[in-house]
């Protein structure tokens, strides 16, 4: 996502400055003017791609947000007034960020102003989805149920995420180590066999020759090509954050073989989970589907899903529309009209997430099954060729004696 400076127009006629995250400044536009804003500007904030990207946006992290949301459950079930809930729970922090944040938020709500309002003025901080569903059980008078719901959709997101970063952990370390163990090969052990070759001045196979003539090319300019591959890496980072740099590397990495349906699976039920959740929280459904589209963390896919959104503005059904674009298996399709038929639309996208990370969770099972034997298989084959390579002149030596 990326961070946009806004220039706003209160109801009550004040000009307001947020620095707020979308996936698309149309769509940023379109959500500020429902929550009754006036919208004068709304600029990319320059320059993103010099900061990381987590030091950019700066929002609290998953734990901090749970714990928070968590204590103020039980603080508002309890009976308590939310000035007396956040003064509870401003007792018993640390001094970290969160306090610090939320001794201003204390301070808005104790000046008038309703907690989402408050909120919202550290949009860098908390996420859109987040404000918006604490404005919508304000607007219900159902703020207990909201955070309930909220909380519970924080853990199951957490919980995929979990899954999947596991899940590619041990390849990575496999990948890595293997490569280790090649360049290893290739900078120390062939120079070390092509120092003894030359003093003794023998004639080299050719194989052995490309081989010796590749690890000295590469010994000789290993720092250059470090660097260059640091400058290579820094250009790509500043390429990748522009609009059309991340759409294009989004439309890839759905489109590359294997990893493509993962990504989309991955994307898609983080998606329905977000739409169930904002649905239930009492959000008409074209304003719950703005809110959600920005979760896809996928341009292409976001595009794609805009389109599905303006379908149902002009009065189309939410399955027609994910049918037109595509993003949904035929099973999930289904279960989707079945849930507008029956007016169970909210359970239903919740059981399309489950499904989704049911299906996700056993093609990343068969994945890091096969990524471990096809890795040794690969290394095994480059190592072998390495050795044989630089072998080949003493099965020649000991032919020629035989």
């Amino acid at each position: 996502m990326a961070i946009f400076t806004c220039k706003l127009g209160s109801p009550d006629g004040k000009i307001l400055y947020r620095e707020l995250e979308a996936s698309d400044p149309e769509l940023l536009y379109k959500s500020l003017e429902e929550q009754g804003f006036f919208v004068f500007k709304v600029s990319r904030k320059p320059f993103q791609f010099l900061f990381d990207k987590r030091i950019g946006r700066r929002q609290l992290d998953t734990r901090s947000l749970l714990t928070f949301n968590q204590e103020m459950l039980v603080l508002v079930k309890a009976g308590m007034p939310i000035m007396q809930a956040l003064n509870t729970i401003l007792q018993r922090q640390d001094g970290s960020r969160l306090t610090e944040v939320l001794r201003q938020v204390r301070d808005d709500v104790k000046g008038g102003a309703s907690l989402s309002t408050a909120l919202e003025r550290h949009g860098r901080l908390f996420p859109h989805l987040y404000i918006a569903s604490v404005r919508a059980g304000e607007r219900t008078g159902d703020l207990i149920n909201t955070t309930r719901r909220y909380i519970q959709y924080l853990k199951r997101v957490e919980a995929i995420r979990k899954k999947v970063v596991s899940a590619m952990f041990y390849p990575a370390i496999i990948v890595v180590v293997a490569s280790l163990a090649v360049l290893l090969l290739l900078v120390y052990v062939v120079p070390t066999f092509s120092q003894i070759y030359a003093d003794a001045g023998s004639q080299l196979p050719l194989p052995t020759q490309m081989l010796i003539a590749f690890t000295t090319f590469l010994k000789r300019f290993f720092l250059v090509g470090l660097v260059l591959l640091f400058a290579a890496a820094a250009w790509f980072r500043s390429w990748a954050a522009t609009d059309n740099g991340r759409f294009l590397i989004d439309r890839f990495k759905i489109r590359v073989p294997l990893l493509g349906e993962i990504f989309r699976k991955y994307s898609v039920s983080g998606f329905t989970r977000t739409l169930s959740t904002v649905l239930g929280s009492g959000i008409p459904i074209i304003e719950s589907l703005r809110m959600s589209i920005g979760t896809l963390n996928n341009t292409y896919m976001e595009k794609r899903l805009f389109e599905a959104v303006k379908f149902v503005e002009e009065g189309g059904t939410l399955s027609v529309a994910f049918e037109r674009i595509g993003i949904l298996p035929p099973l999930a399709l289904r279960m989707l009209g079945v849930g507008e038929t029956t007016g169970a639309l909210e359970d239903m996208l919740s059981d399309i997430s489950d499904y989704l990370e049911d299906e996700l969770e056993e093609r990343m099972q068969i994945l890091t099954t096969a990524v471990e034997p096809a890795v040794m298989v690969v290394m095994g084959v480059v190592i072998g060729v390495i050795i044989i390579t630089m072998y080949l002149p003493i099965f020649k030596i000991a032919g020629t004696v035989g």
